[in-house]
């Protein structure tokens, strides 16, 4: 970073992918799989994304009607968006809220509507849900594991969000992106798969978090047909296509053994209990996240007037960089005693933003 501090705040692993992946990479680049791929994704990777999800979830989807391949989750939120909203519609979001879901509503012409999660477990209050979905509620969006506060959303709770989707005739986009991320037990429920939802969900996902390429920015939606159609046509006019050597690698990441994600979840979990125990001795208030690769914490105790004052002070005066709490909310002073860690980082690197965060006991 430009004061040289070290980056907790940008979600990229700072150590490699799995070699695996690089070198079906590398050998897919070596046999010229370098132009065009067919614009919503080459076929071997759609249905490898198919085959996973038969696999994981017991879910079909089929790979010439309801699966898109894009640019990331980046650009799959979006064309999902675009191709569904109207100006006028409106939209539902949980807050906080990753910060594109905001920008991406209002791109559309609609309005959003925000429903609070409440710490330290990030519950929503049925009644204030209930109260944002009116006549013109096109969609929900929903990110679970969440980014920025780790929940992952239970079973009961999908269940309230959905039957609010059946009865207002809405939509849930979902952001899947963490689906591997769990700990302590946690399970992910696509909320696609509850009864009534097959044909009212859009799932977005990527290759990005579960496989540590983050630059590579291949992701996929997953719709009903009707719904599929329209988001390809947005798609195509946005990115074209995604990176086709990169699809020809996906193959190979999505057909990783069930070791991989269990190994994944465990070695993320260390991660998280070093970083909370080093927050937690140099005075913050964590959140302990049930899934993803982020610590929100509360950092009142320390005085300062507000996040952003906190953020300035850690990348000036201790060399570590993080992100306001405030930018994952829309209304005024929300989240601004909060401040989000990530830790998708090398022990190293933890290690030594361990030793820098005591510089403010000192």
């Amino acid at each position: 970073m430009a004061k040289g501090a070290i980056n907790l705040a940008q979600g990229f692993p700072d150590f490699p992918a799995p070699a695996v992946l690089k070198q079906a990479a590398a050998n897919a680049i070596d046999a010229d799989i370098n132009q065009y791929a067919v614009t919503w994704g080459a076929k071997p990777f759609r249905d490898a994304i198919a085959a996973k999800y038969r696999r994981t979830y017991g879910m079909d989807f089929d790979p010439e009607r309801e699966i898109t391949v894009c640019c990331g989750a980046t650009e799959g939120m979006v064309a999902s968006l675009l191709a569904m909203l109207n100006p006028g519609d409106e939209v539902v979001l949980f807050e906080p809220f990753y910060e594109n879901y905001g920008p991406d509503t209002q791109l559309c012409g609609a309005e959003p509507r925000y429903v609070k999660l409440h710490a330290p477990d990030w519950h929503f209050d049925p009644d204030e849900l209930r109260a944002a979905f009116t006549p013109r509620t096109k969609a929900i969006v929903l990110n679970t594991p969440n980014n920025p506060t780790g929940k992952v959303f239970s079973r009961e709770e999908l269940e309230q969000i959905a039957a609010l989707c059946q009865e207002f005739d809405a939509l849930a986009i979902t952001d899947e992106i963490y689906e591997h991320i769990l700990y302590e037990g946690a399970v992910h429920i696509p909320i696609c798969s509850l009864p009534g939802m097959r044909d009212r969900s859009i799932l977005v996902n990527s290759m990005s978090k579960t496989y540590s390429v983050t630059g590579w920015r291949v992701g996929w939606v997953l719709a009903p047909p009707d719904l599929t159609d329209s988001i390809r046509k947005v798609h195509d006019f946005l990115t074209v296509g995604a990176a086709a050597p990169l699809q020809a690698a996906g193959v190979t990441a999505l057909n990783l053994p069930d070791e991989y994600y269990q190994g994944l979840s465990t070695e993320y979990a260390a991660r998280r209990d070093h970083i909370v125990t080093s927050l937690e001795a140099a005075g913050f208030r964590c959140f302990r996240p049930s899934g993803a690769y982020y610590v929100m914490t509360d950092v009142s105790a320390f005085g300062f007037p507000d996040d952003m004052a906190f953020v300035r002070h850690l990348i000036d005066n201790v060399g570590l960089a993080s992100v306001p709490g405030s930018s994952f909310y829309a209304r005024n002073r929300s989240g601004n005693q909060q401040v989000r860690f990530c830790f998708c980082k090398k022990y190293e690197t933890l290690e030594s933003a361990r030793h820098l965060l005591m510089k403010l006991n000192a």
